[in-house]
């Protein structure tokens, strides 16, 4: 009896110790499982702070790329109608060179014709004042008036051949100045 007492007695205390041992093991899990709880509670809060700041960020993002659209439809607009404007202009400018052109080319064979006839007349002229200068002394006087209107005539011509002169130089004056603005419009970016 003593023996299976003892015994007893043996096993109960092996039984606490294991007991012991368990509950020591226990209360470990626990405490490791209240920091697991409170690690896992802390990335849940960070995980909805994240998730909030992303959402933010993609409606900022949204509203920007909303924006930027926008602008660069503006700004593609404003292009467009700056070169529409440009090529308007071109082409008048074109035009008005052609007609410039156009205009320097008459004047030019204009000028050229008076030159001819003007030194045609001038030749006629001289022809006829030596032959008026061997007749007779009894036609000085006629010969005198003749040589007059001559030369009133050859003033008359000089002055339309200057006046063509300059009506030339400013034609080739507008024609340097459609020239250095057609430089310059082919010098703009926007233009190429």
């Amino acid at each position: 009896g003593v023996f299976l007492y003892n015994h007893l007695q043996q096993k109960v205390r092996n039984a606490e110790a294991l007991a012991q041992k368990y509950k020591q093991q226990q209360e470990a899990l626990s405490a490791q499982l209240q920091v697991v709880y409170e690690h896992r509670s802390r990335l849940e809060r960070s995980l909805q702070k994240e998730r909030g700041e992303h959402k933010k960020t993609k409606e900022d993002f949204l509203v920007y790329k909303l924006e930027a659209q926008e602008a660069l439809n503006k700004e593609k607009q404003d292009s467009m109608n700056r070169y529409g404007a440009l090529s308007s202009q071109h082409k008048i400018l074109k035009n008005q060179h052609d007609d410039v052109k156009k205009q320097l080319l008459d004047l030019q064979l204009q000028h050229n014709s008076l030159k001819l006839e003007h030194r045609k007349t001038l030749e006629s002229h001289s022809q006829k004042y030596a032959q008026l200068q061997q007749e007779k002394d009894s036609e000085v006087t006629n010969l005198q008036d003749t040589v007059f209107k001559l030369r009133e005539e050859s003033k008359l011509l000089r002055k339309a051949h200057q006046e063509v002169h300059s009506q030339l130089l400013n034609a080739q004056a507008q024609m340097e100045e459609f020239r250095q603005l057609k430089e310059a419009l082919q010098k703009m970016p926007g233009f190429r």
